[in-house]
């Protein structure tokens, strides 16, 4: 039984850490550097720790700090969120042999899942359709590289193993661009993630990336809870996604969330999770696994009614799953946008003092955010500054209620793109119909 857990996170996601907390009756521990005193779940927490100055290196990414924070509240768990630490195979390590609980995968499978090729060859074991592609790192051999390349076939990708959040890939369109993207992309990746460990996939022209969550307690049962579709994007960093994705014959829908169930199940696998792919031409091509809870999983939520954190925290107690495949039902569908702090033309970022924020409401209107008036957003951390989720029976009633709740938030005193949302994304008629690609957003903003 989990008496306490400490969040080591901080924003919105912290918050929604604490809300399922408080539900569950377990107490509470905030973690937070100097400039995030002023959280909202730092005021709202049974406890909170400083555990250092606003440099995320000193602080969130600190895990000597976190485990001491850990030690001095005697807390029994720690839930990493997303990011930060979330998917550090070490730090879950060091949580578990400091004799706490970590709320998320095994070490084991974290340090799988988060080198690509490993994960890839993993997957295509457990019968996963993935990427046509090198099946494994190209080396240092650049004509045997050049082999590869071209039974692959142009244009190719060529990805870091340790790459994620759009860094450490490159495209290559013929045969003379590639040791020039190979040695671009292994120098960027050895600078970005320590590993300058390569391969290559088939680059697809127009794909959609779509995943499918599931959840495991790692003692044999596993279930998954539908699929999202995050295509639309900017710079690989997902700006909408909704859940159910449009337009995917059931048949073929419900085949790969199962063949991602019995994946768990070979593998073992334990608490919250996400299978990544991209989807062309109907056929899905597994990319990579998310061993933790994604920014988007309320879409998922408000479809299945299933709290997704909380079940992380009761499979973390060590408790078998408390639903079963046919206890899930999908009602409906949800849209997700992401509000960032940032200017909604020019992208930069723009911290600063929140002087009016007022959320969006009525039916089927969810908002996860750590905004308040007088809040200061700083400078030190990722620009993303809240979510509005929404609703409906049918698509058409939660675009349409995206659109009423992107006409009534209010946030005064930095730039935000929520003009973006409101104005272009949610005035799309191709994206109102449905099914765009990845590319789809950034040729709409820059031509690209």
């Amino acid at each position: 039984m989990i008496k306490k857990v400490l969040i080591a996170n901080r924003g919105e996601i912290a918050l929604r850490i604490l809300r399922a907390c408080k539900e569950m009756g377990i107490a509470t521990v905030a973690v937070y550097s100097k400039a995030d005193a002023d959280l909202m779940h730092v005021r709202l927490a049974d406890e909170a720790v400083c555990i250092g100055p606003a440099s995320a290196t000193d602080s969130y990414l600190s895990i000597p700090a976190i485990l001491s924070a850990a030690e001095v509240t005697r807390a029994d768990a720690i839930h990493p969120g997303y990011g930060f630490l979330a998917e550090n195979a070490d730090f879950a390590e060091c949580v578990e042999g400091s004799g706490f609980i970590f709320v998320g995968p095994r070490p084991e499978t974290i340090r799988v899942m988060g080198n690509k090729v490993a994960a890839i060859d993993a997957m295509r074991k457990a019968g996963i359709p993935t990427v046509p592609g090198s099946n494994g790192p190209i080396g240092d051999d650049l004509e045997k590289a050049k082999k590869l390349a071209a039974q692959i076939g142009f244009p190719l990708i060529v990805k870091a193993a340790a790459g994620g959040g759009g860094r450490g890939m490159r495209v290559v369109e013929s045969m003379d661009e590639l040791a020039h993207g190979i040695a671009m992309t292994r120098s960027e990746a050895k600078s970005a993630f320590g590993d300058d460990t390569l391969y290559m996939e088939k680059f697809l022209q127009q794909p959609r990336h779509i995943e499918i969550q599931v959840l495991a307690d790692g003692q044999g049962n596993a279930i998954h809870l539908g699929d999202r579709d995050c295509s639309l994007q900017r710079r690989h960093q997902k700006v909408v996604e909704e859940a159910p994705a449009p337009n995917i014959p059931q048949e073929l829908r419900e085949q790969v969330a199962m063949r991602c169930v019995d994946a768990c199940l070979e593998i073992g696998y334990r608490g919250a999770g996400t299978f990544e792919f991209l989807y062309e031409d109907g056929a899905f091509y597994f990319i990579e696994m998310n061993t933790r809870v994604q920014v988007e999983h309320p879409i998922t939520e408000m479809i299945t009614g299933v709290d997704i954190v909380k079940e992380q925290l009761s499979i973390a107690a060590g408790n078998p799953l408390s639903i079963r495949q046919e206890d899930i039902s999908f009602e409906g569908h949800a849209f997700e946008v992401r509000i960032n702090a940032e200017h909604p033309e020019r992208f930069t970022p723009s911290p600063g003092l929140i002087t009016r924020f007022h959320a969006p409401g009525g039916n089927g209107v969810r908002v996860d955010s750590h905004l308040y008036s007088g809040y200061r957003v700083p400078p030190f951390y990722d620009s993303l500054i809240g979510k509005i989720i929404t609703w409906g029976p049918n698509r058409e009633v939660a675009f349409q209620r995206m659109q009423n709740a992107l006409d009534e938030v209010l946030i005064e005193g930095i730039d935000s793109n929520v003009a973006l949302h409101r104005d272009n994304i949610f005035q799309d008629k191709n994206f109102a119909k449905g099914g765009v690609d990845i590319h789809y957003l950034e040729k709409k903003l820059f031509g690209e």
